[in-house]
């Protein structure tokens, strides 16, 4: 996380949660309420993740003691900012947490989506692990439910730590309306789409992509090699798949695969 500028307003904040939310770089944080923080059953387990736990704690809160030396100030303010983080992930799964990060949602305080048929969809921060130090946070689209990186390199090293795999799923699951419309429909019910009409709305696509094999417009590439080794995003909440959006993945991915089939048969056909 990026260093406080020096001489801003922020190094004279009135308390260390204050100073924090104002440093440049922090501006994807919320507030989490004292009250949260002060109550040790929200903080179970944390005291394993953090080193001088009590002493951030205080620092946090606060309450440290004046005594404490420069230099350990110093090294607490490190580990006072993993603390928040976590707290932070954890505080904003709570309802009070998802009301306070769906005001920064709606002012689109977390950017845009750059693809441009999502016209300008509001992103949300999602982390692609829930363990810290191992990767930054990501910013999730609800329209086209890809993830994108920050602009800013002073979010793009914010630890995804610090919000969880949960967070804009689980904000989506409560705030049902806030989910983005899709371009197009989908059929009703997709996965039991009859044979017969896959093939037939199917065929032009089949005919491109066999007259692209025949002309080699694809020569010395694998296509169908490209296709497996692509990466999907898979929405969770506390490390389980919402159930819809599994349900649709497994239904596309198994178009995917019949696509892939023909690729490769179309690729073994060619010269």
């Amino acid at each position: 996380m990026e260093e406080a500028s020096t001489g801003s307003d922020s190094d004279y904040s009135s308390t260390w949660v204050s100073w924090f939310l104002s440093s440049k770089g922090n501006e994807y944080f919320c507030e989490v309420d004292e009250d949260f923080i002060l109550d040790r059953f929200n903080l179970t387990g944390l005291n394993n993740e953090v080193a001088n736990y009590p002493q951030a704690l205080d620092l946090i809160t606060d309450s440290l003691d004046d005594d404490i030396q420069d230099e350990l100030r110093g090294s607490l303010d490190v580990q006072a900012r993993l603390l928040y983080g976590l707290i932070h992930a954890r505080w904003i799964v709570t309802a009070r947490g998802l009301t306070k990060m769906l005001e920064k949602y709606k002012r689109a305080d977390f950017g845009r989506c750059p693809r441009v048929l999502c016209a300008s969809q509001p992103l949300l921060p999602v982390g692609l692990t829930d363990i810290p130090y191992e990767k930054s946070v990501k910013l999730y689209c609800g329209r086209c439910e890809d993830l994108y990186s920050p602009k800013s390199s002073r979010h793009g090293s914010i630890d995804g730590a610090y919000f969880g795999t949960t967070f804009p799923h689980l904000l989506f699951l409560v705030y049902p309306t806030l989910i983005p419309l899709k371009d197009g429909e989908l059929p009703s019910n997709p996965i039991k789409e009859s044979s017969t009409d896959s093939r037939s709305r199917r065929r032009p696509r089949e005919d491109t992509e066999a007259g692209v094999a025949a002309e080699g417009g694809a020569e010395g590439i694998s296509t169908a090699n490209v296709a497996l080794k692509a990466e999907r995003y898979r929405p969770r909440i506390y490390g389980f798949q919402v159930n819809e959006i599994a349900k649709l993945q497994r239904w596309q991915e198994a178009i995917r695969d019949r696509q892939i089939a023909r690729l490769e048969a179309l690729e073994d056909k060619t010269p």
